[in-house]
């Protein structure tokens, strides 16, 4: 993923920040789609990369916080990597998921396609590590092993996707 710089006025940036919250979503992957949209790309391929590359950047900044016992920011991180697989399956599908019901309806479907209940298992597994960036109330080793589900979630979901054209 090619990096850019710019600079805003620190308004601006709180403004991006709280609707990027409000809508469940990284500054980057608000960005990437407010680009896409107003230029009008409608290109599957295009949008399924920058979830692929979002869920890349966020597994090794996971890793990098677990060896660095930041036990929290760890989880988001890898909650973050599992949420961006997730929707690179459905941009690889036409579909855009918008709200965390929409990624458990999405996994819910992938379940019954696929017949593994390890997709659904291993999905939970990172929504508490998502509910722990909340809480800290995980214990380390949890938090370990569920971002081992995470990357197993990952890997799964990758098979199913179509790399090639990536």
């Amino acid at each position: 993923m090619a990096t850019i710089t710019f600079e805003v006025p620190e308004k601006l940036l709180v403004i991006l920040r709280e609707k990027a919250k409000a809508e469940g979503k990284v500054l980057e992957e608000l960005l990437s789609e407010a680009v896409l949209k107003y230029y009008n790309l409608d290109d599957l391929g295009l949008k399924t990369e920058i979830y692929l590359k979002l869920c890349e950047k966020y597994l090794k900044e996971g890793e990098e916080l677990l060896k660095e016992k930041d036990y929290a920011q760890a989880s988001e991180k890898f909650w973050g990597s599992a949420t961006q697989i997730v929707k690179a399956i459905a941009a690889e599908r036409g579909l855009e998921l918008r709200s965390h019901g929409e990624l458990h309806s999405f996994i819910s479907k992938l379940e019954k396609e696929t017949g593994d209940p390890d997709i659904r298992r291993l999905w939970q597994s990172a929504g508490m590590l998502h509910q722990n960036f909340y809480e800290n109330w995980l214990p380390p080793e949890m938090v370990e092993g569920n971002a081992e589900d995470v990357r197993k979630l990952i890997k799964i979901v990758k098979n199913m996707l179509n790399l090639n054209k990536y």
